[in-house]
């Protein structure tokens, strides 16, 4: 085993990744700190993180704080006198958390930092048209997303990506620099450097449902980028009304842009048997896949062999 004792803390999908690449690495993770277990669901069945259920597969140390600033954790974590904390999809930690190891805190960020500081920044990245992403690791400060930068790593953002299949992506790329940065603390050859900004900054917050809804009055592409970005999670959503004038909220997970000189623009436009467009500012934008309320997510093929929408609307 190297040398080296680590915490690492973590909770979901994007987190396991960077976790086991340390296991891997031959690294000592001496604990692992994660969310509480949840109750989640119409049966309130206990649900564990998926950093919980990788630490219980290896028989990892586990700690699961309500408040990061309790003492008996704070406490426990003293005890196990790691030289350095990892974190990755984590919560906010309290200074005097991060502050602890002699080595630092740092922390994996899935953007281009300074860009994109944030909760949602593979999001926003993909709702913003930008052509290139990344991942940065860098040291925790008492400012949010601030600290100094360690390494990072770029990658483009192509046409047919999502948030699903960046966030794979910079998963993979993001273990590879956690073990990297592990490797260069540790050693003592890894310099910290202050972040540079350059040009305006643009922000990564929190996603809630609200912040969803589809504003049809915004251009094709504006609009593919939005619903590309939310895909498969939290997705893009509207409102449409059906025949019968009932509101039918549906989530929509992929779309094509159609340029085209005039469309009638909020309009439905249906074959009722492979497509449907709506028209937007300079084109159609034709919807491939969606899901209604309490359904699963279909194929626009298979919505329409159980629905006739000829006379469906868009609430606005």
């Amino acid at each position: 085993m190297k040398k080296g004792k680590i915490v690492f803390m973590g909770t979901p999908d994007f987190a396991v990744a960077s976790l086991d690449a340390i296991v891997q690495a031959g690294y000592e993770v001496a604990a692992v700190v994660t969310v509480p277990d949840r109750q989640t669901g119409r049966g309130q069945k206990i649900t564990f993180s998926p950093v919980k259920d990788y630490a219980l597969a290896h028989n990892l140390p586990l700690l699961q704080p309500e408040k990061l600033r309790d003492p008996d954790f704070l406490e426990q974590l003293k005890a196990v006198g790691a030289d350095l904390f990892v974190v990755v999809a984590f919560r906010m930690l309290p200074q005097v958390v991060w502050s602890m190891p002699p080595l630092g805190t740092f922390n994996l960020h899935a953007s281009l930092l300074p860009q994109y500081r944030g909760a949602a920044p593979i999001n926003w990245a993909i709702i913003n048209g930008e052509t290139r992403s990344g991942v940065t690791t860098f040291l925790l400060n008492e400012k949010i997303d601030e600290g100094q930068i360690l390494l990072q790593a770029e990658t483009p953002i192509t046409p047919d990506d999502n948030a699903g299949t960046l966030h794979d992506r910079l998963a993979e790329m993001g273990k590879e620099l956690v073990v990297k940065t592990v490797d260069g603390l540790l050693s003592g050859t890894l310099e910290p450097h202050p972040q540079t900004i350059t040009g305006k900054l643009r922000p990564a917050p929190k996603i809630f449902r609200d912040d969803c809804n589809i504003d049809w009055s915004q251009d094709g592409e504006t609009l593919r980028n939005f619903i590309r970005g939310l895909s498969p999670y939290p997705a893009a959503a509207t409102t449409l009304v059906d025949d019968k004038g009932r509101e039918q909220y549906i989530k929509i997970f992929d779309s094509e842009f159609v340029t085209c000189a005039e469309s009638p623009r909020f309009d439905i436009v249906t074959d009722n048997k492979k497509w449907v467009k709506i028209g937007v500012k300079n084109g159609f934008l034709s919807i491939k896949s969606l899901q209604m309320s309490g359904k699963r997510k279909i194929s626009v093929e298979e919505f329409l062999r159980g629905y006739n929408i000829t006379n469906w609307k868009l609430k606005r």
